[in-house]
């Protein structure tokens, strides 16, 4: 039940590890940081200061974490990054603290899996049993949902959001917010209609994707305008907690919704 620490490592005393915990050649690991049970972090990794990771994690080569953020407006003022349980974060990731223009937390929920390459910047929050494919890069403030799936060379504008259930393809340039349920690609990014693998995948039965798809087809496919769209929706389709999850999604947007490509033709 000990911890494993490679001798060429440096590990600061002060520096909280739980039980279990295995430590690869030359990683640098700083005063505030807390390690849960059973992570395992590889070489060559550098965990900085205000860093809370979980249990069962895997951190593997050359990633850092709990860097300050790229923002001219940051003043070393105290903030965090907060990984939760059995996140993987493969090779050379990088994961910046959250900054005092937002609530300081730059977090990562539990089971989720980074490959190589992938940035995390300042605030973003990343729901769980997420998956960012290899170079997905979030801007500041970025939202991603749970159960998302981002392709690889995929940027994110700061401040977009994400949401539950979403697909979105590799090489695409998100600059608008992603709705719950839906696939979206291209560069720039346009909504191809509903992920309806992942949501078979993840349980959703057929009268539920049926619900979901009529109200897609209303609020994106329609002559509609967005508020008359909301309004038929509220009207006209059994409001479950699919159909609130994504009205909620699109009446809180602030960057605007991702176009609809049958609309782009």
């Amino acid at each position: 039940m000990s911890v494993e620490i490679h001798p060429t490592s440096i590990v600061s005393k002060k520096a909280k590890l739980g039980v279990n915990v295995k430590i690869g050649p030359f990683t640098i690991i700083e005063d505030e940081v807390e390690i849960g049970d059973n992570t395992e972090i590889s070489s060559n990794v550098k965990i900085k200061n205000f860093t809370k990771i979980g249990s069962n994690c895997q951190i593997f080569e050359g990633s850092i974490i709990g860097n300050i953020p790229q923002h001219l407006g940051f003043k070393e003022e105290k903030t965090f990054v907060e990984i939760g349980n059995n996140v993987v974060i493969r090779e050379y990731c990088t994961i910046h603290r959250g900054t005092n223009f937002d609530d300081g937390i730059t977090r990562i929920d539990d089971n989720s899996y980074l490959m190589a390459y992938v940035h995390i910047a300042h605030d973003c929050k990343v729901g769980k049993e997420t998956i960012l494919a290899n170079n997905v890069t979030l801007a500041g403030h970025v939202r991603i949902g749970n159960y998302v799936f981002i392709g690889g060379l995929t940027p994110i504008h700061q401040f977009c959001r994400v949401g539950d259930y979403a697909m979105v393809g590799g090489a695409s340039a998100v600059d608008k917010d992603i709705p719950p349920f839906t696939r979206a690609s291209k560069n720039h990014v346009l909504l191809y209609g509903l992920n309806l693998v992942g949501l078979k995948r993840r349980g959703f039965s057929s009268e539920q994707i049926k619900i979901i798809k009529e109200a897609y087809r209303t609020l994106f496919r329609s002559n509609l305008t967005l508020s008359e769209a909301i309004k038929e929706v509220e009207k006209s389709i059994p409001q479950t907690e699919e159909v609130k999850l994504l009205l909620d999604f699109v009446k809180t947007t602030k960057r605007g919704i991702a176009p609809e490509a049958s609309k782009r033709k």
